[in-house]
């Protein structure tokens, strides 16, 4: 029998917009998955499950400081047939963007924001990057003034402890706390800007809790409760907090680190939450309202290119690239190679591969990478031949993209580009190491250095690893924390669950010492998340 897929397990829900959250109680706003890195405990993949579970037909994902998890987390929770809301728990610079020298620039405010519309998710990634690019200090931050000019589209809620708001209120500062509600208002809007309760068991929340529920009734304003999760299971808090000394860099017993006060950040159900905010109703009907109101999409079915620059006396793109296809390809016949095939041949798999590749709007892919590949070698920068489906292009090969004669190998130009493949296709194309930054700088230069970006790549907790780093956390002695390790095998995937099965000494050690079990269980939680 076939073995199920998400896709199979659940009814595919086609756009956010189609949710029916009518009869739902509560919806989680506040969420933070292994994006959160080395912060939050929740895989994305163990999200939707455990949503169904509790009977919950809405979700949001609202990292710290970051987006990285967007596009997982929307396509699994459309998969599952469950309305993702994208957002994010943004740091707030209160000096400033530009001031990063004392030790009060350090300080960083929490504000989380909900993308309503796809104007909102557009200015949402704007102030993530915003913050990265420009006001890195420690963390990702944005200051007021970014927040004002970008929030159309944005709901904004007060966060946890760690907002400005929450933190005024901590320090009696209530004058304080008023000025900065009311200038989130000014910014965001009175309907889209709301006080965010939370009942997660740490002391001072409650006294939090009545402060914002009197500025509520005294400025007219929204409520809404979060739980602020971290994790899926109260059992998880333990991982959590090993997933936080990993971050920081101490052992459980350290007694001046930090960890989370309570015990309660995981996804409570909707009876859990209404029992929590029993005496303020509105605070979770306010949840559901605002999930229907966020009704992002992100486009996956169309593709956006960059139009390469031809020169003025081309009347179109499709004849530049055949002209230089063309000429090209007599370059290559002409080289004295024999070849097993005619020049006929070659001929109609051009015309062949030219018609495709204009049909299906690659034309101007071709033209960009012909051109930063034709600079590199313009400037003595040793670029490779071709990997992957790539040199299966005749055109490629033609425009010395490639230098893989497709046609000599009897390569198919259908395993690169054809009118049925779903994603997009892309030539793999190696430069020297030494020299690779300058063709990124031409690039930038070319198309403006706001139009380049490098795709980001993730460290994971492989499987020695991540035994080494949660050892480190228990304080486990060296040796015998290398003993363990050592006893993982050396292999490609490989995983705890199978070195378990394949290592009969880690088996062993695993069931006769309770250490080694705490250990090697905790490890398995983590094992594969970013850091």
């Amino acid at each position: 029998m076939a073995q199920s897929t998400q896709t199979d397990r659940y009814p595919a829900l086609q756009r956010p917009a189609d949710a029916n959250l009518s009869d739902q109680r509560f919806v989680h706003l506040h969420l933070h998955s292994e994006y959160s890195l080395l912060d939050g405990a929740i895989r994305l993949k163990d999200l939707a499950p455990r949503l169904h579970e509790l009977g919950m037909r809405a979700c949001a994902l609202t990292d710290h400081g970051a987006m990285f998890g967007t596009v997982d987390f929307y396509r699994q929770m459309l998969a599952a047939g469950i309305k993702p809301i994208i957002g994010c728990e943004i740091y707030i610079a209160p000096n400033g963007l530009a001031n990063k020298s004392t030790p009060d620039d350090r300080r960083r405010n929490h504000l989380l924001l909900l993308a309503e519309t796809n104007e909102g998710l557009t200015n949402l990634y704007k102030i993530v990057s915003k913050a990265y690019v420009d006001g890195f200090y420690f963390k990702p931050r944005v200051d007021y003034d970014y927040l004002r000019e970008h929030a159309k589209g944005l709901i904004a809620t007060s966060a946890c402890l760690g907002s400005d708001i929450n933190q005024a209120i901590m320090s009696q500062e209530l004058d304080r706390a008023r000025e900065l509600i009311l200038q989130y208002v000014d910014i965001f809007g009175r309907n889209n800007f709301f006080l965010e309760l939370q009942a997660n068991g740490v002391p001072e929340q409650s006294a939090v809790n009545a402060s914002l529920i009197r500025f509520a009734r005294d400025l007219d304003l929204q409520l809404i409760c979060s739980n602020d999760v971290h994790y899926l299971y109260p059992e998880d808090w333990e991982v959590q907090d090993v997933l936080l000394c990993m971050q920081t860099g101490k052992r459980l017993d350290d007694e001046n680190r930090m960890r989370m006060s309570s015990r309660e950040f995981y996804l409570k159900s909707a009876d859990e939450m209404a029992a929590a905010f029993e005496a303020i109703p509105e605070a979770l009907e306010n949840t559901v309202k605002i999930a229907e109101r966020c009704t992002v999409e992100i486009p996956f079915n169309h593709i956006f290119l960059p139009e390469f620059p031809v020169p003025e006396d081309y009347a179109s793109h499709g004849d530049y690239i055949r002209l230089l296809a063309q000429k090209g390809l007599e370059r290559r016949l002409n080289d004295g190679q024999s070849r097993k095939k005619s020049r006929e041949s070659y001929q109609e798999r051009l015309e062949h591969e030219l018609k495709i590749i204009d049909r299906m709007g690659y034309t101007d892919y071709y033209l960009i990478v012909w051109d930063y590949i034709r600079f590199a070698k313009s400037k003595g920068i040793i670029v490779g031949p071709g990997r992957g489906s790539g040199p299966a292009s005749l055109v490629a090969y033609s425009l010395d993209i490639t230098n893989i004669d497709p046609l000599e190998y009897d390569l198919l130009f259908e395993r690169f580009l054809n009118p049925d493949r779903v994603s997009m296709p892309d030539f793999d194309i190696d430069f020297c190491y030494e020299r690779r930054q300058e063709v990124i700088d031409y690039v930038s230069e070319k198309y403006g250095r706001d139009h380049v970006c490098q795709v980001v790549t993730f460290g994971t907790l492989a499987a020695k690893a991540c035994v080494r780093d949660v050892a480190r956390v228990y304080d486990l002695p060296y040796s015998e924390t290398d003993r363990i390790a050592k006893l993982i095998p050396n292999e490609l995937h490989m995983t705890l669950e199978k070195a378990l099965k394949q290592s009969p000494d880690l088996r062993s050690a695993y069931e006769k010492s309770e250490t080694i079990r705490k250990l090697i269980d905790t490890a398995k939680k983590l094992e594969g998340m970013p850091r």
